[in-house]
């Protein structure tokens, strides 16, 4: 417009608004993987349940995939990420609380995972798939979100450390195995249900737990189920508003399990004083924290100096959740990326069509089948030896099992999470996206419950304690011999590995590589899906040596493989 006379210079005329304010129209972007079951679209898990023994769960693990995969619980997710926990010291008033405020979506997702049992299915009604069922509802809720599986965990862990003392059991047990969830910052003996955490590391020690220095006093008589005053640190203390904690700490005899409460029986602060939280690249909405244990109030579990056979029992339980949670990360980092692909064209194709992306695509859905498998052959052993605590066969597949499956699949797991975010383009590095948490979540699980070198020796450890382990994992990989030369080559291989153990400590790694990789193939081949076997065999059994993703040899089966991994399609 000219403002001295009010017409209109030619190029005004010429000039649309309405159009030149369209310059974002919204395509080519693949839909959100939401609202969909997590559960009935995982052909995978639902073959794992069944040859595992728990087939009588699924209309349970669909209810609870349709929870996971909708939209509402997804955001619970992001919302308990978003929003970290709060540590407040003390109380407007000045008394001390050491009180962690979460987000009311860390809540909820709590508060879901324990009216499902997640924490208790297998203790509270022990049968055939238990376990196996138990590992597929947490696997379906890890994907969601990781933290809150801390405390979920920890709890389900403590029951057979805590069962060691008949004493503790019969007053804790019914409330640890209740299916409610509590977040009131009240004694525990106010409670119906009740969440339990951990303490074993301390900052000159870490996973040297004989170094630790904090000490227990009895109070009166001494032994199991009695009490004691603690007075030390912790240097790594999670979920500290869990109603209760098992912890290490060294008496005259040695070191000793105790289960040390948040309160006093008498209503009073039991003096576990939280230092501060730490600030984590992830898992940031489960609070980890630094405690001083100040004359705290504790009840001895499992004999006076042995402390560590006390909490190696829940500690075995948490390396199998280890397991589950890298695995279900995994699962959720393929299946975002397939989404993705599915819904994006690049070069003339949609991604999911274009040959180098369905190599990669479907190389990162077989790590997903290797981790399962071996997985849920554990839960199976769980099982077993649950029901029949004399199963030899079962123990001692689990004594070797857990330490070199926890190793195997967390060790994978960040490189895994890192090609399917570049799978995703730029979208997968913004926090808009689960991708991000994913990566950095990644991590966690090959670090705590003892890194990828505690494991590797505790291999060791379990071949020099009872070299009958080794003759069970053989008895075990000698079900599937004959079915493909090539792993009956790598499993002669092995063997030779075991004849020589000059310098065994050195070679622990890979040796334990070895060990994961014949029994995750083994299993495939025994779940009896060809084209999964096959090309897993191909690509982890060949002669490549260390590969990146996206570099399966040609010739595969690779429609098969990537409708296994199509997050909307049950197949």
């Amino acid at each position: 417009m000219n403002a001295k006379h009010g017409t209109l210079h030619k190029r005004d005329q010429q000039a649309k608004p309405e159009p030149l304010a369209q310059t974002h129209e919204v395509f080519n972007q693949a839909r959100a993987l939401e609202n969909y079951n997590a559960y009935d679209n995982d052909t995978a898990l639902r073959e794992a349940v069944r040859r595992h023994g728990a087939g009588w769960a699924e209309d349970k693990l669909s209810a609870h995939g349709a929870k996971t995969g909708s939209a509402e619980v997804i955001e619970w997710g992001f919302l308990a990420n978003e929003h970290k926990p709060q540590f407040f010291s003390h109380d407007r008033q000045g008394y001390r609380v050491d009180f962690v405020k979460y987000h009311e979506a860390y809540h909820r997702l709590m508060t879901l995972g324990l009216e499902s049992g997640i924490h208790s299915a297998p203790w509270s009604d022990p049968k055939p798939g238990a376990h196996v069922a138990r590992a597929a509802q947490s696997y379906l809720q890890g994907q969601v979100e990781a933290g809150h599986g801390c405390p979920l965990t920890m709890t389900f862990a403590s029951v057979p450390s805590i069962k060691l003392t008949p004493s503790l059991a019969k007053e804790w047990l019914p409330k640890i195995l209740n299916n409610a969830y509590d977040p009131r910052n009240v004694p525990h003996t106010e409670k119906q249900a009740l969440t339990i955490g951990m303490g074993m590391t301390e900052k000159q020690g870490g996973s040297d737990v004989r170094a630790n220095t904090t000490r227990a006093y009895p109070i009166a008589a001494e032994g199991p189920g009695e009490a004691y005053e603690l007075v030390g640190h912790k240097w790594f203390t999670s979920a500290p508003m869990c109603d209760a904690f098992l912890v290490l700490a060294q008496t005259d005899s040695g070191l000793s399990c105790f289960l040390v409460p948040r309160w006093r029986a008498d209503g009073s602060k039991n003096p576990i004083q939280v230092q501060r939280l730490k600030n984590k690249m992830g898992n940031v909405s489960n609070a980890s924290s630094e405690i001083e244990l100040r004359g705290a109030l504790g009840w001895m579990v499992g004999d006076e100096g042995r402390g560590v056979p006390a909490i190696i029992e829940m500690v075995a339980m948490t390396r199998f959740d280890c397991m589950v949670g890298s695995t279900s990360g995994q699962r959720q980092a393929v299946a975002q990326a397939v989404n993705h692909a599915m819904g994006r064209a690049a070069f003339g194709k949609t991604l999911i069509d274009q040959p180098l992306m369905r190599n990669v695509l479907a190389d990162l859905q077989l790590e997903v089948e290797g981790s399962l498998a071996i997985t849920m052959r554990m839960g199976e052993a769980l099982d077993n030896t649950t029901l029949d605590p004399d199963n030899e066969h079962e123990k001692l597949l689990l004594r070797l099992g857990l330490p070199a499956g926890k190793y195997w699949i967390c060790k994978r797991t960040p490189f895994h999470a890192y090609e399917a975010m570049e799978c995703l383009g730029g979208n997968g590095v913004t926090e808009d996206f689960i991708m991000a948490r994913l990566y950095r979540e990644a991590p966690i699980n090959a670090i705590w419950e003892g890194s990828g070198n505690v494991q590797a020796l505790d291999m060791l450890r379990a071949l020099a304690k009872t070299p009958a382990v080794l003759d069970v994992w053989f008895a075990e990989l000698a079900k599937t011999v004959g079915s493909d030369p090539r792993l009956d080559k790598a499993v002669t291989s092995l063997k030779r590995e075991f004849a020589d153990m000059e310098e065994a400590e050195y070679r622990a790694r890979d040796i334990v590589d070895r060990l994961s990789l014949t029994m995750q193939a083994s299993q495939l081949v025994s779940a009896g899906n060809s084209a999964v076997a096959d090309a897993f065999i191909a690509s982890r059994l060949g002669e490549h040596g260390d590969r990146n993703y996206g570099t399966l040899p040609r010739g595969l089966d690779l429609d098969t493989i990537l409708r296994r991994a199509n997050p909307w399609e049950g197949n």
